[in-house]
């Protein structure tokens, strides 16, 4: 039950991260721009730590689409090696053969 949970979670952090993407982007070009006042570049900082923590790019974590396991993720197949061995077990990854495991 737990695991659903990061997966929903995850899911909610891509939404904001895509949703405030452009906002965060036009304040951070802001706050970096050296020829612009302190002042404005300050509050630039401010508007920017007034967005929702989850909105930053850095929270996302990869995470197995199956059971939410954040360590040993593939990405090309969005699974963690645990899933991948149970699957490739059981057949359901096609030319995937079970080997010495």
């Amino acid at each position: 039950m737990a695991k659903k949970s990061m997966i929903e979670r995850e899911k909610k952090r891509e939404r904001l991260v895509a949703k405030y993407a452009a906002k965060r982007a036009e304040l951070k070009e802001i706050a970096n721009d050296e020829s612009r006042p302190m002042e404005e570049r300050f509050k630039a900082r401010l508007e920017l730590a007034k967005l929702p923590r989850n909105s930053s790019a850095t929270r996302l974590h990869n995470r197995c689409q199956l059971t939410g396991r954040p360590h040993a993720y593939y990405r090309k197949l969005k699974i963690s090696r645990i899933a991948l061995r149970e699957l490739g077990s059981n057949g359901q990854i096609p030319g995937m053969v079970k080997s010495s495991w």
